[in-house]
This record gives C-alpha cells, structure tokens and sequence, in this order.
C-alpha cells in the first residue's frame, strides 16, 4: 500500500499550505515502532536516549531499510537531526525537544535545498531576522524535504540553513535554526501553529509512502542553533549520519533483492544443467543450476555481505571518534571522514546493480508488479542522488580528502590493511592475502599519481574521481572480506562453533568468488584512472 497508494496531499481548510496523509497502515507501523522505544537507539542517555554505539543502530537501520526505506525514511531522519541537535544546540532546546524526538512523538527534518540551490548551499536565499526575545523569524522556501508535513505524529521540527541579512557571502554566512510546526510552551505543551506550512508534495519515480515536501516559512519562529555563521558545520552533523545511512539504505534494497531472487530461482524450473555429470531428469532443472543466474545470485551475495561487513568497519570508526580517546579517537576520525563518502556512494551504487541483478533473475516476473521486484529497482534509485549526489561524494573523498589532506587520510586506512596483511602467516590465508595486497599496492600507486597530477590540473581530479571511489571500495571490501575468511577458516578447525561450518564454510567460498570474479573489476578502473581526463575536456561543448 505504500507503494500503490503512497502520500496524499490535500489544501486545508484550518491554515495556509496543505495536509499530508501517510499511506494506511502506516501511522499504527510507526506507533508500533515508538513504543517498542527504537527512535531513542543511539539518543543522548541524559535526554531519554539508548545511547546504543553507531554499530548498533546501522545493523538496526538494514533492518528496517530492507523492511521499507519510504517507512524508515522518517524515523532515520529524526535521529540525524536529534544527532546534531544533541551535540551543537543549547541545553535548553535539547531539553525541550530532545525527549519528544526519542520518544517518537515528535519527529524532524532537515531544510537544506532551494530551487536554484541544490548542492552549491552557498547561494541560499532563506533569510533569518533576529529578534528582540533571542528568537528568528525565518523566511524563505525549501524544497525536496523528506516527512516536512505528515500525519505520523504530533508536531514536526524542521532543522533550516538561512542567512541573517548581514551574514558573510557564501557558505561562511550560513547559520542553522531550529523551527517547530507547531510551537512549544515553556511548560512543555503545544502551542500555536507556527508559520511553516507545506506548499506541495513531490510526485517521484519511487518512496511513494514518503512524504518529499515543498516548505514555504513566511516569517517562522526560530531559534539558532549553533553559533552564528557556523550553521554548515552543525548541518554536516547531520548529514555525515544521513549519507552513511542513505549507503545502508542501498545495501537493505540490495539484501531484499537477494533474497527474493534466492528463492525464486530454487523455485523456478526452468531448462536443464550442462554440467556432463549431472544426472539427466525428465522435468527441467530449477534456474539454480544456470552458470549466469549462479553468477548474479553470489554476485549480490558477496557483494552485500562485503557492504555489510564494510558498513560494520566503518560504523566502528564512528564510535571510536565519537566514545574513543588519544590515537583511537584521531584515528576514527580520520577514517569516519574518509569512508563517510565512500559508503553513501559505493553502496548505493551496488545497491542499483543487485536490485536489477535480482529482476533479471525473476525474468519478466521481475518487470511486473505484484513481485516486488520492480519496487525495489524504483525506491533504490534514489539513494544514488540525495544527501549529496554519488559524483559530489567521489569529488569529497578525492578532492577534500585524499588531495586536501596530501594523502596523509588514505594512508590511515592503508597502513592498516598492511598491518593487517603482515599478521597473516597462515598458507591457507594466501590465496586471500596476496590479491588483497596486490590491490593495496595499485591503491598507493594510483593515489600517488593523482596528487601528482592535482598539482598541475585540478580537472584530473574531477575525471577521476567516481573511479578512485569505486576502486578504493573495492579494495576496502577486499580488506573486509579477507578478515572473514581469517575467522571463518578458523572456526572451521574447530570441532565446535556456535553458527556451525555452513556458515563458514559459505563464507569462505564467498570470499573466494569475491576475490575470482569482483574484485579483479579494480583492474579496468585502474586503467581508466590513467588513462588521464584530456579525453574528457578535449570535446567542446558544442560538439556535445
């Protein structure tokens, strides 16, 4: 129902701009899902919150992704906003606002884009007057806004980028304010309706059930958060959480589409085995045993097990920033920041491959509605473009962080897979460890030619930059993949473990096609990255 009938919008009759009504079964879901108490997961404990490790909630976010990414769209959103409202604004907005958005009463939004601002924030035309009560009166419109205006609960606070009228040009003159639907009494209650009002909804090839809003704010009252002209700062608190949680949202499409693919295959009968050893029955085989089928199954199954497993590690660097202490802390940092890019963009893009890898394995069952299939082709396609485009995230991680930093942030995360690469001794790790530290060696290679090249030509960069993303995820999956094939090898001599040797056995023989038949893909990505960007600035515009 979601997807058929997904939100309405309606003009109201009782204020200006419109309702939005969630799609049916949706607001019991989500009162389903706050009183099982999961808005407060990763929450600030002194405010009602979990305070569970970034670990935690990202295996719990798959979850609820796979389950729905429209549905988890809105529960999501408020935490990334909770996140940045915990660590930048007051002790008296987190006091007022805090408990309500754990408690799923409450939910929030982030107010970022502009029709002729997309992803150039500095150009923003939303302007906040201050006023003579500490207050801002916000006006201005913002577009593309996941949940502005619904029916799930009882009042929604928008998180909004504006400018004062004296603020510096640019991104430096961006502050962040925090702006209720309804207003909030110094005793807690709601108040009067503020004016934030929702103009239209948007009408998308996918999430249908969630509501993507036209915001008009027609001298709203707000109240900053932050400090003046740092809003940007306080904004990427956010953001920073959303795009990795935007990457699991492309590896939740990716699992679902696994695992409907998985069974419709052994279902299926459908000609017959070419293997000579195979004994020839009457009735047709099921597609299991089709070379090409096998391939697009164990592709999206090593694929989404790496992305998992790579979620995990960089999920850990999160919690080693945010909880840890002296080289710890400094060394999740430098790898949250460096792998935050590369998760938005390489598990989304994996994502779009295995759900179309999944509808190719369904056939023409896979074109047509009532299997899903389609569904998840739609909803994922998405993940590829918000929070920041998957070209913007390959231009941070190449650009800010690899170039900006002279390659002192990548050799953080190399110089641990070498590490980690020197602690293996064992013969039957080999055949893992060596094509894992061929790309490791590629990886130095590569990155130290294109600093090279930075120095003469930014535009290199800018070619480049999508392939050095993919061939850095490439080569972190491989790391990740290795490490599990070390643990599932050992708990194969074992005479007892608690999964039991499927388990680990069919890691094993994952990780053996992941290294066979996907990661040698690193290889064309190589090529291309030398191949250098003349080719791609050679051609005028006009001969386009």
């Amino acid at each position: 129902q979601g997807d058929e009938i997904g939100v309405t919008f309606s003009l109201s009759a009782e204020h200006a701009g419109g309702d939005v009504k969630t799609a049916p079964g949706y607001k019991a879901a989500f009162d389903t899902f706050a009183e099982g108490g999961w808005p407060a997961l990763g929450g600030d404990v002194n405010y009602g919150g979990m305070g569970m490790p970034k670990i935690v909630s990202a295996f719990v976010e798959e979850m609820l992704c796979s389950a729905d990414i429209s549905f988890a769209l809105y529960p999501v959103l408020t935490a990334g906003a909770a996140l940045s409202l915990a660590k930048h604004g007051s002790d008296e907005l987190k006091e007022r606002y805090l408990t309500k958005l754990y408690s799923g009463e409450w939910s929030a939004t982030m107010c970022l884009t502009e029709a002729h601002a997309g992803s150039d924030l500095g150009i923003i035309n939303t302007k906040a007057h201050p006023q003579e009560d500490g207050s801002y009166h916000i006006s201005g419109s913002k577009i593309f806004i996941t949940g502005g205006e619904h029916d799930l609960n009882e009042n929604i606070i928008h998180l909004v980028l504006a400018k004062l009228p004296d603020a510096p040009a640019g991104p430096k003159g961006i502050s962040l304010f925090l702006v209720p639907k309804l207003q909030v009494n110094d005793d807690g209650t709601l108040g009067a309706r503020n004016n934030v009002n929702c103009g239209a909804i948007e009408h998308k090839m996918g999430i249908h059930a969630s509501a993507t809003c036209v915001m008009n704010f027609d001298g709203a009252k707000g109240y900053l958060v932050g400090e003046l002209n740092k809003g940007l700062a306080c904004m990427f608190t956010m953001m920073n959480f959303e795009r990795i949680g935007v990457g699991i949202q492309g590896m939740s499409a990716a699992e679902r589409s696994y695992q409907n693919a998985l069974e419709y295959a052994k279902d299926r009968l459908q000609g017959k085995s070419l293997s000579p050893k195979a004994v020839k029955p009457s009735k047709p085989d099921s597609i299991m045993v089709h070379g090409d089928v096998r391939r697009m199954l164990l592709s999206m199954k090593a694929l989404n097990e790496g992305s998992r497993a790579l979620s995990c590690y960089i999920s850990q660097q999160l919690d080693y920033a945010t909880f840890g202490s002296g080289e710890q802390q400094l060394k999740g940092d430098n790898l949250s920041a460096l792998m935050t890019p590369l998760a938005k963009a390489f598990f989304t893009d994996l994502g779009l491959e295995s759900t179309v890898a999944g509808q190719q394995v369904l056939g023409g069952h896979g074109y047509v509605r009532e299997w899903g299939q389609e569904q998840l082709v739609r909803d994922v396609r998405i993940a590829q473009i918000y929070e920041g485009t998957n070209g913007i995230q390959a231009m941070d991680l190449l650009l800010r962080k690899v170039v900006g930093s002279k390659g002192k942030m990548i050799e953080v995360f190399t110089a641990e897979v070498e590490q980690f690469i020197t602690s293996q001794s064992s013969a039957d790790m080999a055949e893992f460890i060596m094509p894992l530290k061929s790309a490791v060696e590629d990886l130095n290679e590569v990155t130290n030619l294109l600093l090279e090249r930075a120095a003469e030509d930014l535009n290199e960069i800018g070619a480049a930059a999508n392939d050095y993303l993919h061939l850095l995820g490439y080569t972190a999956m491989s790391f990740v993949w290795a490490k599990m094939a070390g643990v599932s090898l050992l708990q194969l001599g074992h005479s007892s473990n608690e999964l039991g040797n499927d388990f680990y056995q069919g890691k094993v023989l994952t990780a053996r096609y992941y290294f066979a038949r996907l990661l040698p893909r690193r290889l064309s990505l190589i090529t291309t990255i030398k191949s250098g960007g003349e080719s791609l600035f050679a051609i005028s515009d006009e001969l386009f």
